[in-house]
């Protein structure tokens, strides 16, 4: 797996404020384990273990564009998806974890 350090940052819009019309929530499953250090790739996004060795990132993405280039990002760090799927946003803050 490629580090932070090592590419370029590819442009993703995400969106914190789950009212707005155009903003999904989605929960991204991919294989293996994220450190914390890639937090700051996926802003606004929660990352959390998963199960069988997965990582979820979770959180709200401005549009499909912006889905788009989340996954463009994971694809260009060589991380296989195991699912992608939109969900509800959550009731407070405090569910995005």
């Amino acid at each position: 797996m490629k580090t932070p350090e090592g590419l370029a940052r590819s442009v993703c819009r995400v969106n914190s404020d789950p009212s707005d019309d155009d903003a999904g929530w989605y929960e991204i499953s991919i294989r293996g384990r994220l450190e914390e250090r890639w937090a700051a790739w996926f802003e606004g996004m929660a990352i959390d273990a998963g199960q069988a060795g997965q990582t979820i990132i979770r959180g709200p993405v401005v549009d499909q564009a912006a889905l788009h280039g989340l996954l463009a990002r994971l694809r260009d760090l060589g991380i296989p998806l195991v699912e992608v799927r939109q969900i509800p946003a959550p009731s407070a803050p405090d569910d995005l974890r």
